[in-house]
């Protein structure tokens, strides 16, 4: 599948080689794929350790090995353009990448993650941890996911499980770090969260000097419970084709005999890194081995050709990209030719979130079928995303879709779902600086709606403009029961202290944990309620409603919501500030 390419193909044999001697598990798992799959994955799995190698190299300084991270990465970004590589493990990432048609945009947060870990990184909680780790693995395992759905084998992610998945994820990271335990803190690096070093007094103070204690003992003990809680997470596999299921199952078995070597260490954790006993992974490996050439035996693959090249030597080929080749392109004008208000900053709301109701009433107005209303109201959604760019604003949250519709007419749901994917397909802000989210429970939703918004997100999440958050099936009162199921989860673990639990550990675990408090709701359609919207976050939000139906709002509707929202004296329950009159005292 190569091709007789020699440097090519040594390139991927040092891939292979590499990953070989320093990941042998993750190298197994590779061994569990077909053929044509591997030389892929050990692209992958060699440029990060590259990437991780640069910025944990403890002989160069700091600002060196950032700018070396910064160097490798300038470099793949030439090297794509080029459509080939000048150091080896890029050769077979480019070519992988060209060769399988795979979308790198989603790896710029992550390599950005690695050339941040060079100034060293401290967490004060797990919310952190987490955000860390996952936002340094995710797209890496994005990559593979894409992957196995070139080669015409989708990875099905059950929706309901998709904390599970970032979980299992955590447990990866958690036994990564057990694992090299010794030779972080050799290097000064303790990548634990505060908020678990604080459980066991005097651990952190151990640990820096490499000294074994009672207080080391029991925290690790500790994390290696949780890790292995956290890989142990069999329905993450149903519904999920075999093939990939066994590597799964096969990873969580790697996973768990690790974390009973961490366990078996005892004070020599804090010498060498623990290895499991070979005929642990024999008893892993070998089941899996067998279920997954059965598994692939009977699954069709898509194999690609060569990769793509330029045309013309030197010429940059329109192939995927790490970063925007020119930046982003402004909004366009209103049609009037108005012109944004200038807001003063600290008269700028952070977060502005809108109840796009009258879409409906709008539709029956004009004798119209009530969903061809969602439809006209989308082109709202465009005039207030421009408006919002062109006054700076950095998040606008909408209701889509509630909890409560479901129990509309069924027609108009499923027109409702259907303009929304439409609307995901369009991509109508893909030239504009515009990250979307999008916050709800995936369960009810059709799974190619979900994972479209998924891709979205993928695709955007590096972008530093405006945050559109977009909440579909979405319940105010369902987000805080689930937060509270999760805060009742991990004090049951262990993770949180039940007597000590404040609102930063519970806004921490909502679904949207990172969502700005609301600044103004804004309402359209003449109603005022809130209508179970973003309850927590809202609590102390200037409200604002207007009579007006969705579909008729324009970008000067949001200027006039938020010049209103200036005007106003916000005063979060402290009393208001008296001015001295002219005259004298008051």
């Amino acid at each position: 599948m190569i091709g007789d390419d020699p440097a090519l193909r040594a390139a991927y044999e040092l891939c292979r080689r590499r990953t070989r001697r320093q990941d042998p598990a993750e190298f197994a798992l590779i061994q569990l794929l077909p053929g044509v799959l591997r030389p892929a994955c050990w692209a992958l799995w060699a440029a990060a350790n590259a990437v991780d190698d640069l910025a944990d190299d403890r002989r160069a300084t700091v600002a060196e090995r950032t700018a070396r991270v910064e160097a490798w990465i300038a470099g793949l970004e030439r090297d794509l353009a080029a459509g080939t590589g000048s150091d080896p493990v890029r050769h077979a990432l480019v070519d992988t990448v060209l060769r399988w048609r795979l979308d790198l945009a989603g790896l710029c947060g992550a390599l950005s993650v690695v050339r941040d870990d060079t100034a060293g990184r401290r967490f004060a909680d797990w919310a952190a941890w987490r955000a860390w780790g996952r936002g340094n693995l995710m797209p890496w395992f994005q990559q593979v996911r894409e992957l196995f759905d070139r080669a015409g084998v989708p990875v099905a992610l059950r929706l309901d499980c998709q904390d599970g998945y970032e979980r299992f994820l955590d447990g990866f990271r958690l036994t990564d770090i057990l694992t090299d335990l010794a030779a972080d803190l050799a290097q000064g690096d303790l990548l634990l969260p505060e908020e678990a070093l604080a459980r066991f007094p005097g651990a952190e103070e151990d640990l820096l000097r490499a000294r074994w204690s009672e207080a080391v003992a029991g925290l690790t003990a500790h994390l290696t419970c949780l890790a292995r809680r956290w890989v142990t997470q069999p329905r993450l596999t149903h519904g999920m084709h075999p093939g990939p299921a066994v590597v799964l199952c096969a990873m969580a078995g790697l996973l768990r005999a690790q974390l009973d070597a961490v366990d078996a260490a005892g004070p020599a954790l804090l010498r060498s890194a623990p290895r499991p006993h070979p005929a642990a992974g024999v008893r892993v490996l070998a089941p899996a081995r067998l279920r997954s050439a059965v598994a692939w035996r009977l699954t069709p693959l898509t194999v690609p050709g060569p990769a793509p090249r330029p045309a013309v030597p030197g010429a940059a080929p329109a192939g995927p990209r790490l970063v925007p080749v020119s930046g982003f392109r402004p909004p366009p004008a209103h049609p009037s030719g108005a012109q944004p208000p200038r807001i003063p900053a600290d008269r700028m709301p952070a977060h502005v979130a809108v109840v796009m109701d009258g879409n409906g009433r709008w539709a029956q107005q004009r004798g119209l079928p009530r969903h061809e209303g969602h439809r006209a109201g989308t082109r709202a959604l465009h005039e207030t995303v421009h408006g919002a760019l062109e006054i700076g604003l950095r998040h606008l949250t909408v209701y889509a879709f509630s909890t409560e519709n479901w129990k509309r007419d069924p027609e108009e749901v499923g027109a409702i779902l259907r303009a929304l994917r439409d609307e995901i397909d369009a991509a109508p802000y893909r030239e504009l600086d515009v990250r979307l989210r999008w916050s709800g429970r995936p369960g009810r939703l059709p799974a190619d709606l979900v994972e479209a918004l998924r891709r979205q997100e993928d695709a955007t999440r590096d972008r530093g403009g405006l945050t559109l958050t977009v909440c579909v099936d979405y319940g105010g009162r369902d987000e805080i029961a689930r937060a509270a199921a999760a805060l009742a989860r991990a004090a049951r673990a262990g993770e949180v202290d039940p007597d000590l639990i404040g609102e930063r550990d519970f806004a921490r675990r909502l679904p949207s944990a990172d969502l700005p408090d609301v600044d103004l709701l804004w309402r359209t359609g003449g109603e005022q309620r809130t209508s179970n919207f973003l309850p927590w976050h809202a609590t102390y939000a200037e409200l604002y409603f207007t009579d007006h139906h969705w579909p008729d709002v324009d970008r000067r509707d949001l200027w006039q919501a938020v010049t209103a929202y200036g005007a106003r004296q916000r005063r979060h329950g402290a009393a208001p500030v008296l001015t001295r009159s002219p005259a004298g005292p008051l």
